[in-house]
């Protein structure tokens, strides 16, 4: 979904998002902030690119981190539910992966999971992306949009 439908939608429904991202480095919040009005409902985001500020600004467990690695599905709940909490928003979408070249901590390039948190919901999306860092960041930031738009809509 289109970052200017999004806006439209949290504008009409009177509910607002906030970001807690890792791999995209702030880019889901930086285009949905792109959209004029999208201060009506966009509260804020956590970039939380390095491991241990995903459990010290976000709220992951320490314990699952340590035990998973950054890169795992629960991390992207968690860090959904952290945004959705720490930002006082009405829904928190929350994103981990590989952008690549290289892997992490034995998890391919282009692996990438979506985590939204909302009133009664809380889901994570698995993406398996190609290209370079730029392809998959781009298609992280449409993969949270998607999420997100299938629970406005």
């Amino acid at each position: 979904m289109k970052p200017e439908t999004l806006i439209t939608h949290l504008i009409e429904r009177g509910e607002t998002v906030a970001t807690a991202e890792s791999l995209t480095a702030g880019l889901v919040c930086a285009t949905l902030t792109e959209v004029p009005g999208s201060s009506a409902v966009v509260r804020g985001g956590l970039v939380v690119y390095a491991t241990d500020l995903k459990a010290k600004l976000a709220g992951v467990d320490e314990d699952l981190l340590a035990a998973q690695g950054a890169v795992h599905p629960e991390v992207a709940a968690q860090l959904a539910a952290g945004a959705r909490e720490r930002c006082g928003a009405t829904w928190g979408l929350g994103l981990t992966g590989v952008a690549g070249p290289d892997g992490q901590d034995g998890v391919a390039p282009g692996t990438v999971h979506v985590g939204l948190a909302g009133p009664d919901v809380l889901t994570v999306r698995t993406l398996d992306l190609s290209g370079d860092r730029a392809s998959v960041r781009a298609g992280a930031v449409s993969g949270a949009f998607a999420l997100l738009g299938e629970h406005l809509a």
